[in-house]
């Protein structure tokens, strides 16, 4: 009988620890929402990250910022926020979801314009897009894709919107407009140079677009979260020297 008590108190307490280490990963889980271009960038940055933070562990949800904000207001359980444009960062902090104080800048980026590697069309400027030669353009969609805004704005100060619209084939994200043209489905593409850097080998970058604003990229913690600690450390780390130096591997610079 005393054995059988015995079993069943290692067993009870078996199960308090296991729920003890269950609870404990989940608080050190960080859950990081990132604009879509930086994909692959957190994605290689992460195992150092946790390294040097034993026990903690990053959850990543890539998305057009402007999505990523929605499913922050509607009350999705975010510790950090990471947005292409400060349009959208602006909205968080507007609408009181960033912890005070936590929000930075942390890289910058540029857009260009890019064709299918193979078999790509030959332009060096804005105004070449015009061309009867380009029939299609992947532009992320304006009103909720940042790089599509800055897309937009460019051809807008070059006058050139109501001319390449027509030609325009909406992504819902930066990645998506990549896909499209390093797949052949449109003659050319903006996207950020970071992104055309991923395809190397499907893409070709033609030139450089010049924006109106500058592409920044902010981070900050937000008040939805569930690890507000954890998430501060995650943005010293991406903006040490250590997480600067990861970065700029992928073609971000310095804010």
């Amino acid at each position: 009988m005393r054995s059988t008590s015995l079993s069943i108190t290692r067993r009870v307490a078996a199960l308090a620890l296991a729920l003890m280490a269950s609870g404990l990963a989940q608080a050190a889980e960080i859950t990081v929402s990132a604009a879509a271009s930086m994909t692959n960038a957190f994605r290689e940055l992460a195992p150092a990250f946790e390294a040097a933070h034993p026990g903690t562990r990053l959850q990543f949800n890539f998305a057009a910022s402007d999505a990523l904000l929605a499913q922050i207001a509607k009350g999705a359980p975010v510790d950090v926020f990471a947005s292409a444009d400060q349009e959208t960062m602006d909205k968080a902090q507007q609408q009181k979801l960033l912890v005070e104080g936590t929000r930075r800048n942390f890289v910058s980026n540029a857009l260009v314009v890019i064709t299918p590697a193979e078999g790509g069309v030959a332009l060096k400027t804005l105004s070449d897009l015009q061309q009867s030669a380009v029939k299609r353009v992947a532009i992320g969609r304006p009103e909720g894709v940042p790089a599509g805004r800055y897309a937009k704005a460019a051809l807008e100060q070059a006058g050139l919107w109501s001319a390449i619209e027509p030609k325009a084939v909406f992504a819902q994200n930066v990645r998506q407009a990549l896909d499209y043209v390093s797949r052949g489905e449109t003659e050319a593409g903006f996207v950020y140079m970071t992104d055309a850097l991923v395809f190397k080998d499907k893409v070709r970058i033609l030139f450089s677009v010049p924006t109106p604003a500058p592409i920044s990229y902010p981070i900050a913690v937000t008040t939805g979260g569930t690890n507000a600690e954890g998430g501060k450390r995650f943005l010293d780390f991406v903006t040490s020297a250590a997480g600067q130096a990861m970065l700029a591997r992928h073609g971000f610079h310095k804010p």
